[in-house]
Parts: C-alpha cells; structure tokens; sequence
C-alpha cells in the first residue's frame, strides 16, 4: 500500500523540523511545578529511548506495554515504540492485577513502561515473569528492571524511521461494559486516515491548546490529543489529578476539548452546587446580565477561551447541549468506536438538530442494515482483532463495513439518529422489546440526576435506577425530600407520556451508591456497566415491583 496519507511519525518529524522550539508538551510535577518540553527536547528523548528499544534486539513488531496515567512520557515512550519498530500496547491506569496480566499475556508484551499510576500494588502482581519494566520519570514506588534515565544515556538515533502504511502501529484493548476486551489493531494508515481528514473537519491552529485528563489508552482521547497534535501542532497540557481538574483547566484554558458526557455533566453539576440550577437559568436569560453571567461561568470553569467542544463516547441528553449553548459554549457531538479510530460522525458547528448526532465525517460512509443497525465503511477501520479471526469476521462485513453494535436511522440529509444498543435491548415478561438509551436520556434532563440506567429484563415494566447529583445528595438527606420527590413524579410523568405502553416506568429508584471507576459500575471511559448495574440490585427488583411506588429510596 502506497504512503497516499502522511503517517504519523512524518507528521512528528515535519513539526520538529519547522518550529523545533516552540512549547509542545506542559507537565505538572506536583507543588505548583511544571515541566515544559519543546518539540525538539520530545525528538531527542524520544530518538533516546528508540535507541535503547533497538539494542534490546527484539523481533520488529514487538508488543510493549504502557501502563500510565496521562502523562507527557506517555507519549514520548509510544513516539519511541514507533520509532523502534514496535507496536504500543496501552492499559488502563486502573486496571486490576488479572486483567493487567490478562492484556499483556494476551499481546505477549515483551516489555512494559510503567508511569503515572493510583495505585501499583494493586496492578503490580499482574506483571508476568519475563516482562521487564521500565519507570517513566513519573512513576509510583516500587521495583522496576530500568529507569527512564537509563535509556536517555543512550545517543539518539540518526535515522527517521516512518513504518509504513499498512505496519500495525497499536493494539488498544477495549474497556467494554461487558465481557473481556478485545485487542482491536491499528495501523499507521488507519491514525492517519482520521488524524488527516479530522484536521480539515475541525480547522485546527498551531495555537490551539488541549487538555489531556480522559486516559490516553481510550482511543477518542488518542486521535485528538497525540494525534491531533502531531497532525495540528497545538500545545498539549497534561492535568495533574482530579482534585487539581479545575485549576489545570484554568491553566491551560484550552481552546479545543473533547470530553465524555459525564465530564460535561460533572462542570454542569459544579455550578449548581454554587448556585441552584432555576436561578442560574432565570439569570441567563436576562438581555445584557445573561452575557456576563455566562462569561463569568465560563472564566470559572476554565472554558472562556474554547473555540471547539466536542462531546462523545456516551449518549448526551439535548438538555445538556442546550444548557452549553445557554453559556456560549457549543457542544458537538461526535460518534465513533475504538474499531475505527473514534472517527465516524460529528454535528458541524452550527447544525445542531434535537434528537441527531450528525453526519457521517469525511471520507465515511455509512448505511442501515435490515434489522437496524448502523454500519459504517472508511479508511479508519481497523485491521481486526489481535489473535481472533472470527470476532474480526463477525465485526467486518465481506465488503468492509464496520458493524457497529449500534442501532439507528438516518434522514435524508445524512444524519444520524441511535435509537439503542442491539444488543443493550431487554425483552419484558410481557415479550415487549424496550431500549434503554433513548429513555435515560430522557430522564437525565433533570438537574439533580447525575446518572440513569433503565432496567427491566424478564419484569412486567422498565424501571430506572437513579443516582442523584451531590446537591440532590445534600437535598435528600434534607427537609425538602417530599419537594424532591414531587419533582421526580413530575419527570416520570412528563417522560411516560412520550413512552409507547410498554416503555412506560414503573418506578424511579433513588440509590444511593454512586457509580464510579473504583467501585467497578462504571469502565475507565464513565459507561455505566450494565451488567454489573443490575448484578447489584437484582435481588431488589421483585419487590420494587410488586410495592407499586413511583418513586422509591433505595439506602
């Protein structure tokens, strides 16, 4: 295959070459400090480490590990994978020891570059016999074979190696919110493919400024923050933890972002813990005050600078969006999956349209099959799954199309519409199909509701299982529960009434675990596992039902 695309490793070298002392990576070190690394110092760590990588004299295509919290050496170890020969294996920063061992036994890493992580001993005792480790300059406590430093004694490498078009550049496995994850494989051509045609969709500048926080193994953070840099040259600021979120977003005050509906909802959810949500919005609406408070909104949350906010990887409500452009602040939603690079659909700036995604990116195709589900064709597909011929057959149709899982419509202007997850769809005792998605977003417009799953497999109707904002936490445990309660009535209501017969709720159920990474309901992406939602209040559900309440507290 022709090098018809610029791959990324060109792309690397072209910027390090025209503005090799311009600011390209911003690493807070803890204490206030920041590390500032030009696009030459990356070029020089990197060709460092490549060399070192070389004198292992491991067989080209190697698999290596980087096991990291986002980091600025997160992308240089993967830069110097690359320049090596190699392929990057990225995990999870907070996987447990048997799924860290399961990955890299499954992609036989032959080594591991261990970074920026919660808790190592938790994930150390997965690391195989025979995997050497190397500590990146920010790394947990412990025993590692190598440090960093070691590999920057090395002298750089003379050559500028590109791989080429069709050479497997990475494995990413899948989160999943079910089931074990897949090793989806992705070469040059394919990051080059969505990088290139990315860059003409969203006019990217070498000014622009990006926040990296969503784990840069999630594919959606990888194209737009490592390879929308390389392909857009913007300045890319590492946060430092979530505790510090807020301060390195003012630090940055990136003008590009993409973030996961949770992550737009937790700002959301911020501001109404300063002031309630009906003053805020009474506020907005007023002529010239509407501006300054949502200037002032914006300046606090970091976002007075955005240009471009792209929201994905989950359903987002219209209430959410709307809510955005209330501050000036227009969210996009985009659609895609880690088997083709994240790139698949995006809502053009001002084209907004309730209810729709948007259209197919460039270069997609995209087509309905008979039962529904949404298939999309491009150059950004993966190769397959690593060592699983038949999920790769299952997954790619024989002319090329990308079966997404997803069902869906779309208009006659091309945009898209998901209706739910083929195989998300529960069947009730009544033998009536209901699709969750549509109905949690539904119920997700409510101020004081911070995440929604719709449950009712094998029960006579759905019922929603609720978990309140911090504020509605606070309300709750209050005098005003009964004033709450007529509020979720009132939502139940408003959403049953657009509900066919056999989707219409039971009842809303208040739990009061929040759903987290660490608690295991949601994956490293904030998807609410659904399996493991349901495996945890199962044994409640008969009697929910049967005690006939629409709203229910759930301790």
């Amino acid at each position: 295959m022709a090098n018809a695309v610029r791959l990324p490793l060109e792309m690397f070298y072209a910027r390090e070459a025209r503005h090799p002392n311009k600011r390209y990576l911003v690493q807070p070190l803890g204490g206030g400090k920041l590390e500032e690394l030009t696009w030459s110092e990356v070029g020089e760590q990197a060709r460092r480490a490549a060399n070192w990588l070389r004198g292992r004299e491991l067989p080209a295509g190697s698999r290596i590990a980087i096991i990291s919290k986002n980091c600025a050496h997160w992308i240089i170890a993967d830069l110097a994978i690359w320049m090596a020969g190699h392929i990057s294996v990225p995990l999870y920063p907070n996987l447990g020891a048997d799924s860290v061992r399961q990955v890299l036994e499954h992609s036989e890493s032959a080594l591991a570059f261990i970074g920026k992580l919660d808790d190592w001993p938790a994930m150390a005792p997965g690391i195989p016999d025979g995997v050497a480790t190397i500590a990146l300059p920010l790394h947990p406590q412990g025993q590692f074979n190598y440090q960093w430093s070691d590999l920057q004694t090395c002298a750089p490498i003379r050559d500028n190696p590109t791989g080429s078009a069709d050479q497997l550049a990475t494995i990413i496995y899948t989160s999943g919110t079910t089931g074990t994850p897949k090793g989806v494989m992705q070469t040059f051509s394919n990051f080059a493919f969505a990088a290139e045609h990315g860059l003409q969709l969203f006019q990217t500048r070498e000014d622009d400024r990006l926040i990296s926080y969503l784990p840069l193994c999630h594919v959606a953070e990888r194209m737009f923050v490592e390879q929308g840099s390389l392909y857009g040259g913007e300045t890319v600021f590492f946060a430092e933890s979530l505790d510090t979120f807020l301060a390195d977003m003012k630090r940055a005050r990136p003008t590009l972002m993409f973030g996961v509906p949770r992550i737009w909802t937790k700002f959301q959810m911020g501001v109404y813990s300063q002031t309630s949500a009906e003053r805020l919005n009474r506020l907005l609406k007023l002529p010239l005050i509407g501006k300054l408070v949502a200037r002032k909104v914006r300046k606090g949350l970091g976002l007075d600078a955005m240009r471009l906010a792209l929201c994905g990887a989950a359903p987002v409500s219209d209430s959410l969006l709307h809510w955005y452009q209330s501050l000036g602040v227009e969210l996009l939603e985009v659609y895609g999956m880690t088997e083709n690079c994240g790139y698949s659909h995006l809502c053009r700036a001002g084209k907004f349209k309730s209810g729709w995604i948007g259209q197919s990116s460039l270069g997609v195709e995209t087509r309905i099959s008979e039962e529904g589900e949404v298939q999309v064709r491009s150059g950004a597909t993966m190769l397959g799954y690593y060592k699983d011929p038949e999920k790769t057959a299952e997954t790619i149709t024989p002319d090329g199309f990308l079966r997404t899982g997803d069902k869906g419509e779309q208009d006659a202007e091309g945009y898209l519409r998901l209706t739910g997850r083929i195989k998300e769809i529960f069947k009730t005792s009544k033998g009536k199909y209901v699709a969750p998605a549509p109905i949690e977003n539904r119920l997700a417009v409510h101020p004081l509701i911070e995440q929604v799953c719709v449950v009712g497999d094998a029960l006579p109707q759905p019922m929603a299982l609720c978990v309140l904002s911090e504020v509605g936490r606070r309300q709750a445990e209050g005098a005003t529960r009964e004033e709450l309660e007529g509020s979720f009535r009132h939502l139940l209501d408003e959403v049953n009434k657009v509900l066919d017969k056999h989707e219409r709720l039971l009842s809303l159920v208040m739990v009061k675990e929040v759903w987290a990474i660490e608690n295991g309901f949601l994956t490293p992406t904030l998807k609410i596992k659904r399996n493991v939602v349901e495996n945890a209040y199962q044994r409640h559900f008969t009697d929910w039902v049967d005690r006939r309440e629409t709203i229910l507290w759930h301790s």
